[in-house]
């Protein structure tokens, strides 16, 4: 996860193969690239991304939570 948000951020928060996509069409809807319907593709990064805090979270919360 660590890789392919770096590799996001060094690419503006855009997929690199986003690129390629475009190449082969004139579609710039925020799904043309991701089999997702448009309003889930538009906030992907928003909503997976918080899914992923969270779950970091909870896994920190438990791993702290063990008895030493």
């Amino acid at each position: 996860m660590l890789i392919e948000v770096l590799i996001l951020g060094a690419n503006g928060w855009r997929c690199p193969l986003t690129a390629v996509a475009a190449r082969y069409t004139d579609d710039r809807r925020d799904n043309f690239d991701i089999y997702l319907p448009e309003w889930l593709a538009r906030h992907n990064k928003t909503i997976f991304g918080a899914w992923f805090v969270l779950g970091l979270l909870l896994t920190l919360g438990c791993w702290l939570q063990q008895p030493r």
